[in-house]
């Protein structure tokens, strides 16, 4: 019955003359076609379903069909779309930019989805065209300035983040790079070992926290999808970027570097006893954060400024931005080598005494090695464990190569402030072969072969007199500068008496 009343009032129409058959008209046959529809709550799929329906009815009865379905679609989306449009945005427009962003996107999104749906239908020569204009006069008022009300509400919510964690760490934040001598001093400490004051002590926090990483990664990836969709292919490349930027200052500038900085500020003076090199924590949590920003950056930024201009600004910023957070990286982590060589010398300088290489009773010695040898031996064994735990990849490599050239220095210099009878040279060997054991843990070939030569060295402390030369003159010896040679041989308690001397005359 529907379907023939439907069809009277189409005849009717198509029978009036040519000036009655106005806008009124359209919107009569719209009423008439749109007969139980929209009884859903869903605006977009009802459309679709009631376009389907109608566009057999419309085929049989008139004999330009395609006129009266874009007639039709037109009429629905400059009123039921629009009105609903509408409705759903004003409400949240001026009182809650997340929801308004969120409900224009997904407005948005529904309705390219219908008019993807649509396509399929006769309504012209140039349906995308038609369709597109459609979207536009719907849409236009909003997308002209999305970008600003998007860019407003990323500053604003990280903002919030960041500010929300900082007050449950009870943490007021310290300016920083404000100028001043304040400013100077500390960065004069920073990059030297001047004693210019105390550090600051943070009770081991990193203040770096992953959960406000990841929710500053999240509100922008959001961003990210929100931009791809509503940009202006012409001015999403620029778009991108300008939310890369509110990135790079809420996650790069005002938590990373702010942690660095907090954490460079923390770190003790070389000499400082038992001193807490949490830096290297602060290392872990940054090259974690390092990967994810990264990870966005090539998952969700790259796919939208890859063919553009700004592919390269971007790169550059990055590059830019990474680069000044590894010289605080590399600054720091200096300085906590340096803290933990102070340590042992620390250890050395208390625990070492004149008579374990020079007992009064050479024959009464029962150890393997010192006490200063083992303690310094476990402290470098957890040290070692703590680097490997907060690098990655070459890192390690690198940073422990350093750490092992540096204790090796310290050791060779220690032992050569020390005078060696024959039993005192044989404990020297035990403490150096400990010492090359510790060694091994740092998996550097050439930490082990520095090891390996101050073993050969102290050798010289014990070997015969007529066989000194000839030690000398051995493999891992041979190359080294007689002055070195010469300067552990005076080390012997017997170098006088024994006339070592004359082998390096």
């Amino acid at each position: 019955f529907k379907v023939w009343c439907s069809r009277a009032v189409c005849i009717v129409w198509l029978r009036l003359p040519v000036y009655c058959t106005g806008v009124w008209c359209w919107e009569l046959l719209t009423c008439v076609l749109s007969q139980g529809a929209y009884l859903q709550s869903d605006v977009f799929e009802d459309t679709a379903v009631l376009c389907q329906r109608v566009n057999k009815q419309v085929a049989e009865v008139f004999c330009s069909p395609e006129t009266v379905m874009a007639k039709l679609i037109q009429s629905i989306f400059e009123n039921k779309l629009q009105n609903h449009v509408k409705d759903k945005l004003e409400e949240s427009r001026k009182s809650d930019a997340e929801q308004y962003l969120k409900n224009l996107y997904d407005l948005y999104t529904r309705t390219t989805a219908l008019s993807g749906k649509l396509t399929e239908f006769n309504l012209g020569s140039d349906k995308q065209t038609f369709l597109s204009k459609l979207i536009k006069n719907i849409f236009s008022t909003y997308l002209e300035n999305y970008i600003d009300t998007e860019r407003e509400y990323l500053r604003s919510r990280s903002a919030m983040i960041l500010q929300r964690y900082y007050d449950s760490k009870n943490h007021q934040k310290r300016p920083l790079g404000t100028g001043g001598i304040q400013d100077l001093k500390e960065r004069i400490r920073q990059r030297t070992n001047l004693p210019l004051g105390p550090s600051i002590d943070t009770h081991g926090e990193t203040f770096l926290s992953q959960e406000v990483v990841v929710n500053l990664l999240q509100e922008t990836r959001h961003a990210f999808e929100r931009c791809h969709r509503l940009s202006d292919p012409s001015d999403l490349p620029k778009n991108a970027f300008s939310i890369f930027l509110l990135l790079v200052d809420h996650l790069c500038v005002d938590h990373i570097d702010y942690a660095l900085e907090i954490g460079l500020s923390a770190i003790p003076s070389s000499d400082a006893k038992n001193a807490n090199l949490y830096f290297l924590d602060v290392v872990q949590q940054a090259n974690t954060i390092f990967h994810l920003f990264d990870k966005q950056f090539n998952d969700h930024l790259m796919p939208l400024i890859s063919s553009s201009p700004k592919l390269t600004e971007c790169l550059h910023k990055k590059k830019e931005v990474i680069e000044q957070m590894e010289v605080k990286l590399d600054t720091g982590i200096d300085r906590t080598l340096n803290c933990m060589v102070g340590q042992m010398k620390h250890i050395l300088t208390t625990e070492q005494k004149k008579t374990d290489f020079k007992p009064e009773d050479e024959n009464n010695v029962m150890i393997q090695y010192t006490i200063a040898c083992s303690k310094v031996c476990a402290y470098v064994g957890r040290q070692v464990e703590r680097v490997r735990k907060s690098m990655d990849g070459k890192n390690v490599d690198t940073v422990l190569t350093e750490l092992g050239v540096r204790f090796h220095r310290l050791v060779h210099e220690h032992l050569q402030q020390f005078s060696y009878s024959s039993m005192g040279g044989m404990l020297a060997i035990c403490d150096v072969a400990e010492y090359r054991r510790c060694a091994k843990d740092f998996r550097v070939p050439l930490v082990l072969q520095l090891f390996d030569t101050l073993h050969a060295l102290c050798n010289l402390l014990v070997v015969a007199p007529d066989n000194l030369k000839q030690v000398c003159s051995g493999e891992q010896l041979t190359n080294l500068d007689r002055n070195l040679l010469h300067a552990f041989v005076q080390l012997r308690a017997d170098y006088r008496s024994s006339r070592l001397g004359r082998h390096f005359s």
